[in-house]
């Protein structure tokens, strides 16, 4: 006789709504290649029988964890947090996990000996990689599980790479920079050793040298708000002070703003400040920020598709995503722009 408190199983599901074992497990796994009709019938039999699919079964079935690791530079920069939520909606949708790897919190002796115990198939069916400073030789072997790098990227590690376009994103805020009269423009980088740094700076370049302007001088932060708020003093000890900076992420725009008010300068009317991200906090500051908007939930959400797909075909090897300009309180004309403009009203 048949235990009433039984967990529903698989054959349940298939006997209530006549169809095959197999047709039940393909509606679960791949419902687009069955017709409407049985999708239907089965979907209502899973749901009549309260049946749930065993997901460590299946895994162990198709030789799986079930899991995507994804590997971070800092869990505490805001900016991962909608990255992250959308590699997470899109692998939650397929049945798998996301583990997430802060890897500056790895063994401090040897972060690439604490990284490369997690590289493995035993730990994670893919890799996320939004870590553009580690070693391309912590993924070259052959126990670890295909990778995508978004967000970031590392040169000489081969694979799909998902990126915001961030040289046009650059250029973009200094050419608004221009427009509003700005000659004086500075420009604070990230580590000058990574790519985010380096592609950014090159559309920092491009817009000046299309204005007959010469590369604009750098201070070089660390994609944070101590640093940004440190380079304020660099700042001020300039020779000539500039009209406005570019800022190579939120954060350091943010901790900018601070150390320049604090030193009694008035934003955007004695020093116009642009950012990179659209971070939460930006809207928010105590002078909403202008910034680069990237769309980070769905850059999360095409790495874990760009992933996904590997397992069927090979993927594209790169997709670059575009970015837009939010114009806010803390970029405005240039005080010379606005002398001109007032001589020319009164000739």
């Amino acid at each position: 006789m048949k235990d009433p408190a039984a967990a529903p199983r698989i054959h349940d599901v298939a006997k209530l709504a006549g169809v095959s074992v197999a047709t039940v497990s393909r509606v679960l796994s791949n419902p687009s290649i069955v017709s409407e009709r049985t999708r239907q019938a089965v979907e209502k039999a899973v749901e009549e029988t309260g049946y749930t699919v065993n997901l460590m079964a299946r895994n162990l079935r198709q030789q799986q964890v079930g899991a995507v690791l994804a590997l971070v530079p800092n869990l505490a920069n805001p900016f991962f947090s909608e990255i992250l939520a959308g590699i997470s909606g899109t692998l939650r949708a397929e049945g798998l996990s996301l583990l997430v790897l802060d890897t500056r919190q790895t063994d401090p002796g040897s972060p690439s000996r604490g990284l490369r115990a997690y590289l493995n198939r035993s730990r994670a069916d893919g890799v996320i990689v939004l870590d553009g400073s580690l070693d391309p030789a912590l993924f070259d072997h052959a126990a670890c599980p295909p990778v995508v790098q978004a967000c970031e990227w590392i040169d000489g590690l081969v694979g799909p790479r998902v990126l915001a376009d961030n040289t046009s994103g650059a250029r973009m805020a200094v050419e608004h920079l221009l427009g509003l009269g700005h000659r004086r423009i500075l420009h604070l980088t990230g580590p000058s050793a990574n790519t985010l740094s380096q592609s950014r700076a090159a559309g920092v370049a491009a817009a000046l040298a299309a204005a007959g302007l010469p590369p604009a001088p750098r201070i070089e932060g660390a994609f944070t708000l101590k640093s940004g708020h440190a380079a304020s003093a660099a700042l001020l000890a300039q020779a000539e002070l500039p009209s406005a900076v570019f800022c190579d992420n939120d954060e350091m725009a943010i901790g900018l703003m601070a150390g320049l008010r604090a030193a009694g300068l008035r934003i955007p009317e004695d020093i116009s400040i642009v950012g990179f991200d659209n971070i939460e906090m930006s809207a928010y500051a105590s002078v909403p920020l202008t910034t680069v908007r990237q769309k980070r939930a769905q850059l999360g959400r095409r790495a874990a598709e760009t992933l996904l797909a590997q397992r069927s075909a090979p993927a594209p090897t790169e997709l670059i995503l575009p970015v837009e300009l939010v114009v806010r309180d803390s970029t405005a004309p240039a005080r010379d722009h606005l002398r001109v403009a007032a001589r020319d009203r009164s000739a």
